[in-house]
């Protein structure tokens, strides 16, 4: 009985040396790498005239390589700066002319700086948190020949396409479990309310909501 009552005791002296060790410190760094998928919510306004009336858009869902870098900048206060290579949406036609499928791609690549607060104490290993912050999305696009089509060009004068690049607000929620003192695994999801304007060389426009869902699993490693 003895025996096992020191067992157990040391088991739980060595517990807390790992929770110590993986404890979150005012001035540690945290590098992240992992995969990022980025689901935008779209809500369409009509293309401007000329053109078939109640023609839209919407965009489909993108993955990449992504994670990002953190510093702590007390034992529940966080700076986060997500990062990721640049995500390939396929625009498609919607509305009117739905059936027509993709008209185009559009390349973005965001840029996020969040203040996470982390709940629990230092020392625990799984610390859910919260973050808000803000997101510059920069956008690239390209059309296609059926964009061309649809917008009266031609082979010669086709349609380009254009997004402006927008800022907009963007809230966290994740959780970081920290499997030994250097080591960790973080899971997110976020959201930002992002509004942009798509711009044809035809002269027409058309206002979109993107409002996309983010979701980032990715190994982290503190120093």
């Amino acid at each position: 009985m003895t025996s096992t009552l020191r067992s157990i005791s040391l088991l739980c002296a060595l517990g807390g040396v790992a929770l110590s060790a993986a404890a979150q410190t005012p001035g540690s760094w945290t590098l992240r790498a992992g995969a990022v998928q980025l689901r935008p919510q779209v809500d369409s306004g009509a293309l401007s005239a000329p053109g078939t009336p109640g023609t839209r858009m919407d965009l489909r869902s993108a993955s990449a390589v992504g994670g990002g870098l953190s510093y702590a900048l007390t034992d529940r206060l966080v700076l986060d700066l997500p990062l990721s290579l640049p995500l390939r949406h396929d625009l498609v036609a919607d509305g009117a002319l739905a059936g027509v499928g993709k008209i185009g791609e559009v390349r973005l690549q965001p840029v996020s700086l969040l203040l996470q607060w982390r709940f629990g104490d230092a020392g625990a290993s799984l610390r859910p948190y919260l973050g808000a912050g803000l997101t510059y999305a920069k956008f690239k696009a390209r059309s296609n020949a059926t964009l061309t089509a649809v917008t009266g060009g031609s082979p010669a004068e086709p349609t380009t396409l254009a997004l402006d690049s927008r800022l907009g607000p963007t809230l966290q929620l994740g959780a970081a479990w920290a499997f030994d003192a250097r080591w960790s695994l973080d899971a997110q999801l976020s959201r930002t309310w992002l509004k942009t304007k798509a711009r044809l060389s035809t002269g027409q426009s058309i206002d979109l909501d993107l409002d996309p869902i983010g979701l980032g699993l990715a190994v982290g490693y503190r120093f």
